[in-house]
């Protein structure tokens, strides 16, 4: 089971939302949920973890079972030296180690060692890293999601089912 995340901020909420799917090349996810969380961290520059964590952790705690790989929209590590970032600030917070792959839209000065990956045509790529999976073997599997653009459709769908800036907890099945 694999899960792609994305959070969306206002003033003063986050909007999280979680897709499920069971394969690489799935168009349609088996599950999926949003949330609203009031009172959010405010941003700091260096530490986006500390916004992003608290949501994260809540749509994990609603799902029905851990899934094996998580896609979080982000990056697992900043530098080749391992200096954390979200995936893996993720991962310390959670009590099974799950494969992390952080899927970033812009690089992030630092992460010389991220993965590129272009999809679609775009001239612009993905920049790829990974927890419990090698980076060549994340983009890959991020390369060969479904999808003909440069954003991949369940990574596209769940950016915009968090960006419906619905204050109510919703969640539905899909069959």
């Amino acid at each position: 089971m694999i899960a792609c995340f994305d959070v969306h901020y206002n003033e003063t909420s986050a909007y999280a939302a979680v897709l499920v799917f069971e394969n690489w090349d799935s168009a349609i996810p088996s599950y999926e949920n949003k949330i609203a969380l009031n009172d959010i961290a405010e941003y700091e520059p260096g530490n986006f973890y500390k916004r992003e964590l608290p949501p994260l952790l809540e749509l994990l705690s609603q799902l029905p079972q851990p899934p094996e790989i998580l896609i979080i929209d982000g990056y697992c590590d900043l530098s080749e030296s391992g200096q954390p970032g979200l995936g893996a600030r993720l991962l310390e917070h959670l009590p099974y180690a799950p494969i992390i792959i952080g899927v970033a839209k812009n690089r992030f000065k630092a992460a010389t060692h991220a993965i590129e990956v272009f999809r679609g045509g775009s001239a612009r790529p993905l920049f790829i890293t990974a927890l419990g999976m090698s980076k060549e073997e994340a983009a890959n599997k991020i390369a060969s999601m479904h999808g003909s653009y440069r954003i991949p459709t369940m990574l596209k769908a769940v950016d915009s089912l968090a960006r419906g800036n619905s204050s109510q907890s919703i969640e539905h099945r899909i069959s």
